[in-house]
């Protein structure tokens, strides 16, 4: 079978798990031609084993941020894997997971693609500047901004959803806040800012679940982690979503139809290795599809305008790649 034919394509999908797994997944549909087969490869934990039920998934280490040492040690299970996989492209949104697969895709003569996170607004991450230096690697950014003869803009995700006005409840009766997972940077101001205002915004019988990674949360029923189908869930019940300014968060709340309320994390604060959340908050509400608010300014307000708007989803936005 001639495998470069548009039928017959087949992908190895590389992704952090987090927000990187979830923009694979937006990705994944939106690929145009699409592939015939795909295969997985992330680590195992309770995130992509909610989401890749069903699918072929090659499990590695799990890499942190910048953690290049443990990158470096994926190496030999990325190279078997590379040997097993029935792929012919390999893709990556990131990580760090993202430079031993690329790597190891060219010296097995696979094509390689670097699908740079749509949260890097006016440029490319540490590991987009890496990856950018080896020799083949296809390098594609999310923002026509900052495209140039090395990037390419082929799309994004943002492309497969709309906002219309919504009447809301003059109160919420069911909310969502979510921080995210990542261990290490906790979001203390988050917490504190939705407790001072989110009790004037609630129905008298409100019901809130709150997902907040590893940050203290006194005087709530919080979690750290709630599995997709479940947050996934309550989100598409929920009147208000209030969410980390996270990609995979943000995404998960548009694909629920919410506008999210995005609480950006701040490098100063410890709540994130930089501040390119500032960046991605405010591309997302740029098109309507979220209200920004840094934490300690978070008011009603902010509130209110997130409930009068939900989204849909276009299916004609496409993201083509590189053959």
């Amino acid at each position: 079978m001639n495998h470069d034919t548009p039928s017959a394509r087949r992908a190895l999908l590389v992704a952090s798990t987090g927000g990187h797994l979830d923009e694979m997944m937006l990705l994944e549909r939106a690929f145009d031609p699409p592939f015939a087969h795909l295969e997985w490869a992330t680590s195992d934990d309770a995130h992509s084993r909610s989401v890749l039920g069903g699918r072929v998934v090659h499990h590695v280490a799990r890499v942190a941020p910048r953690d290049w040492r443990t990158a470096l040690g994926v190496l030999p299970r990325a190279w078997r894997i590379l040997g097993r996989a029935q792929a012919d492209d390999v893709i990556s949104t990131g990580a760090a997971i993202a430079v031993p697969f690329l790597v190891l895709a060219r010296l097995r003569g696979r094509r390689a693609h670097y699908v740079e996170s749509v949260t890097r607004t006016n440029g490319p991450s540490m590991t987009g500047r890496m990856v950018r230096r080896i020799p083949g690697v296809r390098v594609y950014t999310q923002h026509q901004a900052w495209a140039d003869a090395r990037w390419h803009h082929r799309g994004t995700v943002l492309d497969t959803f709309t906002v219309s006005a919504h009447t809301a409840p003059p109160r919420a009766g069911r909310v969502v806040v979510t921080l995210g997972t990542m261990r290490g940077y906790p979001f203390r101001r988050a917490v504190a800012a939705i407790q001072r205002a989110l009790p004037s915004a609630l129905a008298p019988d409100a019901e809130v679940l709150w997902q907040v990674g590893d940050v203290p949360a006194p005087g709530v029923a919080a979690r750290d982690m709630v599995p997709r189908d479940e947050l996934d869930a309550a989100m598409r019940a929920a009147d208000l979503v209030i969410a980390h300014a996270g990609v995979g968060s943000t995404l998960q709340s548009l694909s629920a139809g919410r506008v999210p309320v995005l609480l950006v994390r701040r490098h100063a604060h410890g709540e994130h290795i930089d501040d390119h959340q500032a960046l991605w908050a405010d591309e997302v509400q740029r098109r309507g599809l979220a209200v920004s608010a840094e934490a300690d300014d978070l008011t009603p307000q902010h509130l209110r305008d997130a409930m009068a708007r939900r989204v849909g989803t276009d299916s004609s936005g496409r993201f083509r790649l590189e053959v």
